[in-house]
């Protein structure tokens, strides 16, 4: 189904910026599923619009990609940027990353950001990103920087362990088990995450 079709009643004229909106939405997808090798045309299909305006509203697949990181990064920081300091940032500000979780195109654009090394543009925001998570926790949670260190390198543990949809593969490897016990398991709220999608 199109993106217009699930949001717009028919014959509903949109706005440029409700297509622009409805192509990020539909690129989100398309690159959480196929990677940076996802193109356009694919984009446009998805949107239920022409390859050309696509192109015509973004420019290239580089910058339509940039356009959906920066959302995602931006999605992200706001959300721990929404907790306050105090004795429970820690904790409100896992709370907040595993709300996020439950979107899992968000998670595998993340990842993509990780893996897009050849553009330099991708890795700054994806590095940007690591930073500012590790010094928001800092600041409004006065831990130690190993307490930073953890809570970053966790998140991406479980980041990795949901890209690799590992909670649907219980019991066929010991030591995955023993990892989704001593990561997944203890944290509240992820036994609600979505399932990966076919």
């Amino acid at each position: 189904m199109s993106t217009s079709a699930a949001v717009h009643p028919p014959g509903h004229r949109m706005r440029s910026d409700e297509r622009k909106d409805q192509i990020l939405a539909a690129a989100r997808t398309v690159f959480a599923q196929g990677g940076y090798q996802a193109t356009t045309d694919q984009v446009a299909r998805a949107a239920g619009v022409s390859q050309p305006y696509v192109v015509r509203l973004f420019g290239s697949k580089r910058e339509l990609f940039l356009a959906v990181y920066r959302e995602v990064a931006g999605r992200i920081l706001d959300a721990f940027r929404a907790v306050p300091a105090g004795p429970e940032a820690g904790d409100r500000m896992a709370a907040a990353y595993v709300r996020l979780l439950n979107d899992r195109d968000l998670l595998r654009i993340l990842m993509q950001g990780f893996l897009a090394e050849a553009d330099e543009e991708v890795g700054r925001l994806a590095r940007h990103t690591l930073g500012e998570v590790y010094r928001m926790f800092l600041e409004r949670t006065g831990g130690t920087p190993d307490d930073g260190r953890t809570f970053v390198a966790t998140g991406m543990l479980i980041n990795v362990l949901l890209a690799v949809d590992a909670p649907a593969h219980r019991g066929q490897e010991e030591g995955m088990d023993a990892l989704l016990a001593c990561v997944i398991d203890g944290v509240d709220g992820l036994e609600h995450v979505a399932p990966a999608r076919p």
